[in-house]
């Protein structure tokens, strides 16, 4: 027997629509790429969100069109978010940080019609342009007046382009399951796989994101800053569930530096951010140089790679709570929220528990299996690869039959390659990438725990372990590590400081003082980068 409910189809361009109609006066703070600050509301946005879905149909756009962006977290990305699949087509965000031949690749692979771009990244599309024929026109993100001279084929204004139509659409009634968005995984093994998201999952994802304990902060007179780029996995959602909950949104443009976040965070009453630890580390080391307050700052979302217990417990002494989560390209992002039990919350073992990834969020299922395959118990102790399915959670990769076999089981799966616990209340702890574990005399040494320690000495900015080859034991630890500015710390002190708190056989065979750490294109120490450049052992440590 069916029920007799509405049968109603969850759509992007009802979200934006409930924010214009529910919330309009609520303000979208962004700065531009230009430099200075825009601002407007959730009801300006609607009506220009409507003229750039004209303009996207007079350019030729159609139904499941691909039209790519490369651009910053900007009032003018947010347009496209909506505009985009509220018209029907894909909104396929493109990583500018990735290397151009693979960015070449992911247009070609997406097969890409329009491509919208910031003025930043003229010089990177004009390199790879040629290679990219299939491409009708490039838009880019500015005024008329401020396009700069390029060789991009049909270059166009985003703002002349808009500028005709009406500030009316009226948003088809698409199925649910209709491809909304893409995103391309970053391709540290292999060519980058595309993610091809739904309304629906999307729609349902920011549900999940909202209502979670992590979601309080979205409650109206919060305001939001994603610092996480929208060029990779949709900001982990929060332009969404912004607009959705009637939070401010404020939106940080190019400028990443601490001193310009710090700006914003004070100046807005930002009340709740997202970013990557390194962004936070950069932060707290700028306010403990200057010494400056964060006066209206109560949460910050960490994703991407673990906070290490030194940074959690710093902004905690500031009043601002450090709330992990845990996902993947392939996930939307967002599978835990960091949410900590009420009996967990008080004493000692309070700190324990924000180091996990969070709790497993309604409508995500996880396993952990063996490398047998069968489940083990979620007893907080039984380490082996994680497994997640759910209604926003991938069923196969775009257009690569290869990697869905890979990734993907019979009994619908995604195989996320995290080695992992989960206990009986849902905490899943990461204990490393299964690439990322050094083992050591048959022994398993976590390279993220041995990070960790070594971040909290208060010289250390950055730390990062990796498995060098060993002629007895296999594999050994190495910590790459960068100093933070003015300190004098040496290996051996360094040693000392690790050996008091980890098991001796942890301690590394090397130690290397570096400038400055390798990112991937998502914000992540490299780890690949490093194997290649320190793949052999060193004459001495603390080079």
């Amino acid at each position: 027997m069916r029920g007799l409910m509405m049968d109603r189809q969850l759509s992007i361009a009802s979200i934006l629509t409930y924010a214009a109609t529910r919330h309009g006066e609520v303000e979208i703070v962004s700065r531009t790429v230009e430099g200075p600050i825009h601002r407007y509301t959730y009801a300006d946005a609607a009506r220009r969100t409507a003229k750039l879905a004209h303009a996207l149909q007079a350019l030729g756009a159609g139904p499941g069109n691909r039209v790519a962006t490369l651009a910053w977290n900007t009032f003018r990305h947010f347009e496209l978010y909506y505009a985009i699949s509220g018209m029907g087509a894909v909104a396929h965000t493109i990583n500018p940080r990735l290397h151009a031949s693979q960015i070449a690749f992911i247009i070609n692979h997406a097969d890409d019609r329009f491509v919208f771009l910031d003025t930043t990244f003229v010089p990177l599309l004009e390199s790879i342009a040629a290679q990219t024929p299939r491409v009708k026109a490039f838009v880019l993100m500015c005024e008329e007046s401020a396009l700069p001279p390029t060789s991009l084929p049909n270059a166009l204004s985003y703002e002349a382009l808009m500028a005709p139509h009406s500030s009316e659409f009226a948003w088809p009634d698409l199925d649910e399951n209709t491809a909304s968005s893409l995103c391309y995984t970053s391709g540290t093994t292999g060519d980058p796989k595309g993610v091809l998201y739904t309304h629906r999952s999307t729609v349902l994802h920011a549900f999940s994101s909202c209502m979670s304990e992590t979601g309080r902060p979205f409650e109206n007179n919060r305001a939001l800053m994603p610092i996480v780029p929208m060029f990779h996995v949709n900001a982990w959602g929060l332009p969404y569930c912004a607009p959705m909950s009637g939070a401010k949104l404020v939106l940080p443009g190019a400028l990443h530096d601490a001193e310009p976040l710090y700006d914003l965070l004070e100046n807005e009453c930002v009340t709740t951010a997202g970013a990557v630890p390194v962004i936070w580390q950069r932060l707290l080391t700028y306010l403990e140089t200057t010494g400056k307050p964060l006066r209206s700052l109560t949460a910050l979302r960490v994703g991407g790679s673990a906070a290490p217990a030194a940074l959690i417990e710093a902004y905690e002494r500031r009043g601002i709570e450090v709330v992990h989560g845990w996902g993947m390209t392939e996930t939307s992002p967002v599978c835990t929220n960091g949410s900590i039990k009420g009996e967990h919350r008080a004493g000692a073992e309070r700190l324990n528990y924000q180091l996990k990834a969070g709790r497993c969020m309604f409508g995500v299922d996880m396993k952990i299996v063996g490398e047998d395959g069968q489940t083990l118990p979620e007893d907080g102790a039984s380490q082996g690869e994680l497994l997640v399915r759910g209604p926003w959670v991938a069923s196969a990769y775009y257009n690569d039959p290869a990697a869905t076999a890979a990734f993907f089981t019979a009994d619908g799966w995604f195989r996320t390659g995290d080695v992992a616990t989960l206990d009986a209340d849902g905490y899943l702890t990461i204990f490393d990438r299964s690439k990322d574990l050094i083992k050591s005399g048959g022994e398993w040494i976590s390279s993220i725990d041995l990070e960790n320690v070594a971040v909290g000495h208060p010289g250390v900015e950055e730390a990062a372990a990796i498995a060098i080859p060993d002629a007895e034991w296999a594999e050994r630890p190495m910590l790459v590590v960068v100093r933070k500015a003015g300190s004098a710390l040496d290996a051996a002190e360094l040693n000392a400081y690790l050996a008091e708190r980890v098991a001796k056989w942890w301690l590394p065979d090397e130690i290397r003082f570096i400038a400055d750490m390798p990112h991937t294109a998502t914000g992540k120490i490299s780890k690949k980068t490093l194997r290649e450049r320190y793949a052999q052992p060193a004459t001495a440590a603390g080079i």
